[in-house]
């Protein structure tokens, strides 16, 4: 990942109902949710609920899939993972002493 690729992402994930979202479909992996039960968790209306997702969709957090009459919705863990590889790598500059913190608190998870 890029810094081109990474300031969409982070900047999606900069608006509680968008951060919210995507939390909700990282808990729901592998099996998503469908766009109404996602509406319904935001309590916001499907107008307002569908810009987010679009912005998300954009930084390519959330990827849709049709299954029969339901869209589901499902976190692009690819993208999760490069965009926090990104910023770890960045941030630790290759030394690992920096880094090994984080990456067992992760590995935990």
């Amino acid at each position: 990942m890029n810094m081109d690729l990474a300031l969409p992402a982070l900047a999606a994930l900069a608006h509680p109902t968008r951060l919210e979202a995507f939390c909700l479909l990282v808990r729901h992996e592998p099996e998503g949710l469908s766009t109404g039960k996602l509406v319904e968790a935001s309590g916001l209306s499907q107008s307002t609920f569908s810009t987010h997702l679009a912005v998300l969709a954009k930084a390519s957090l959330v990827r849709s899939e049709k299954d029969g009459r339901q869209i589901i919705q499902r976190a692009h863990i690819d993208t999760l993972r490069d965009l926090m590889l990104f910023l770890a790598k960045d941030c630790c500059q290759g030394r690992a002493e920096l880094c090994e913190p984080l990456l067992a608190e992760l590995a935990c998870c």
